[in-house]
C-alpha cells in the first residue's frame, strides 16, 4: 500500500509570518495537532506542532505576557528541518521514518508541492485495516522453520479448512534465528480443527494455546 491512497489531502496550512494565536486558533476549529508551514509558492518550509506552540507560550501564571507572546510569528517557533515524504512511498517505509525520528506527522509533498499530509493516527489506522484487526476471526500463531515455502505449505494447512485468511505477518523468533513466526489473522471463531492439524504436521503453534492440545 502506498501513501497517496490513505494520505489526508485537506490539508491546513499557515504561512510563518502568522501569528502563534492563529495557529492555536486553527488546531481548535479543526481538531488537529500539527500544522505545515508553507511559502507563497506552496513549499513546505516548517511545520508546527501543538507541542511547539505549549513550548513558546506562556503559562497561565504569566497572563501579562500572553497578549505579546500569542503575537508572535510562527517563524519563531517552528521546526524547520522538515521530514517529508512522497504520495508513492510505501506505508511501512513511513512507517519507519514515524518510529527512527520520533515524529508525529509527515507532509507529502510532489514536485516541491504541499500535497497531503500523514499522522500516527493515519497509521494506526492502515495498520489495523492491514492486519483485520477490526474483522472478527481468530489469531494462529505458528513457529515454524526459517525456509523458502515454509508460508505455503502452512497457508494451505489452513486452506483446508476453508477458513479466510485475513492477513499474515511474519517475524523472527528472537531465540533462534533458524525459525520464524507467522502470524495468521483467519475468519474463524473456532481454530481448534486448525490447530489439531498444524500441530498433526510438526509445527508449533504458539497461539492460542489451547488445554489439550498439544504444540
Amino acid at each position: 500500500m502506498i501513501i497517496e491512497e490513505i494520505m489526508n489531502t485537506n490539508v491546513e496550512t499557515l504561512t510563518e509570518n502568522d501569528t502563534i494565536e492563529a495557529a492555536i486558533k486553527l488546531m481548535r476549529e479543526k481538531k488537529i495537532r500539527h500544522i505545515p508551514i508553507i511559502n507563497d509558492q506552496g513549499e513546505v518550509i516548517g511545520i508546527v506542532s501543538d507541542r511547539d506552540v505549549k513550548v513558546g507560550t506562556p503559562s497561565i501564571f504569566q497572563r501579562d505576557k500572553a497578549s505579546d507572546e500569542l503575537s508572535k510569528p510562527l517563524k519563531l517557533i517552528m521546526k524547520k528541518d522538515v521530514i517529508i515524504g512522497h504520495p508513492l512511498d510505501f506505508v511501512e517505509e513511513v512507517a519507519a521514518l514515524f518510529y527512527e525520528h520520533k515524529i508525529g506527522s509527515l507532509p507529502i509533498v510532489k514536485e516541491k508541492q504541499l500535497v497531503g499530509i500523514i499522522t500516527e493516527s493515519d497509521l494506526l489506522h492502515t495498520l489495523v485495516q492491514l492486519t483485520g484487526a477490526h474483522q472478527p476471526g481468530s489469531q494462529i500463531e505458528v513457529r515454524v522453520p526459517n525456509k523458502a515455502g515454509i508460508l505455503y505449505e502452512v497457508a494451505g494447512i489452513i486452506r483446508k479448512h476453508n477458513a479466510n485468511i485475513h492477513s499474515v505477518l511474519v517475524y523472527p523468533d528472537k531465540k533462534d534465528d533458524a525459525y520464524k513466526i507467522l502470524v495468521f489473522r483467519v475468519r474463524t471463531m473456532n481454530p481448534v480443527s486448525v490447530i489439531n492439524d498444524l500441530n498433526n504436521e510438526g509445527y508449533s503453534v504458539l497461539w492460542p494455546n489451547i488445554p489439550g492440545i498439544s504444540s
